[in-house]
């Protein structure tokens, strides 16, 4: 997912239409259909039951989900390609006046609009949505101890380290000719790279890559370019034989972190099988 820091002026102006009827949702509002239930561990002190979670997309539900959020409604509906162009609905703010907690990221600036204009006393959380393993894992420490759910936090770490130190060793074991690849990623992609265990040699984004760009990342001959799938521009790199590998940075309805890295890690392996064959 990549930043953008202006949103489209109609989403400011669907919430300011959409603000009388939100209102009048949300009396008696509670959890609606898209609440991801899942049970609590030992640990745990959660107050007066487990907190209503509001986020505005899968990707912070996924991180709210591992800090042992039990009850997670999730905003924007996956199939939206770029979070910031979603228009809220009234039953959006609806859903938000009935949270404890709306996680949002700092390039969805309409988030404290929708807790504003539902009248909400929710936390507002700021996440830091990075995929990379050290920042995530901080994320979700951090998160687990707002909810009363440090237990939770720290199991899912424990099995998070397993997973990624397995995925991570499937892919480098398909290194082509066994040596770590030279990769060009594109910024927010960056820790895909880390989970090879290439070696970057160039960077772009989140602006399109210019022509002078263009030849200064073809001219360090990468085997892969790690692209962003959710602003991708198409080929970075046309002309230099490289690999280009899609990367998802949101996890599914499921919310479920551990698959973004996984399905990396099948989208990684075949890349190096063909930069493998073409070198060859």
């Amino acid at each position: 997912m990549a930043p953008r820091t202006r949103v489209r002026s109609t989403s400011l102006l669907a919430l300011s239409t959409a603000l009388g009827l939100a209102l009048a949702l949300v009396t008696g509002c509670g959890n609606s259909d898209g609440d991801t239930d899942d049970a609590g561990r030992g640990g745990d002190t959660v107050k007066e039951g487990p907190p209503v979670v509001v986020v505005t997309t899968t990707w912070e539900g996924a991180f709210a989900k591992a800090a042992g959020a039990q009850k997670v409604k999730v905003i924007v509906p996956q199939s939206v390609h770029h979070a910031p162009d979603y228009d809220p609905k009234p039953s959006d703010l609806a859903a938000v006046a009935g949270a404890d907690f709306v996680l949002y990221a700092p390039f969805e600036p309409y988030a404290a609009k929708i807790k504003e204009a539902a009248g909400s006393k929710a936390k507002l959380v700021e996440v830091n949505l990075d995929n990379d393993a050290d920042k995530v894992k901080a994320e979700v420490a951090r998160l687990g101890a707002l909810f009363g759910t440090p237990g939770t936090a720290a199991k899912w770490a424990s099995d998070f380290d397993a997973e990624y130190g397995r995925v991570a060793k499937d892919v480098q074991a398909a290194w082509p000719g066994g040596k770590s690849p030279a990769v060009v990623s594109q910024v927010f992609t960056a820790w895909s790279a880390k989970l090879a265990g290439a070696t970057t040699v160039g960077t772009y984004g989140p602006e399109a890559v210019t022509p002078a760009q263009l030849a200064e990342l073809s001219a360090k001959k990468p085997a892969l370019v790690l692209d962003n799938a959710h602003m991708s521009t198409g080929t970075v790199l046309p002309d230099s034989g490289a690999q280009q590998v899609k990367i998802v940075n949101y996890p599914g309805n499921d919310l479920d972190l551990l698959s973004v890295y996984r399905n990396a890690g099948i989208e990684l392996k075949k890349a190096m099988a063909k930069a493998g064959g073409s070198a060859g």
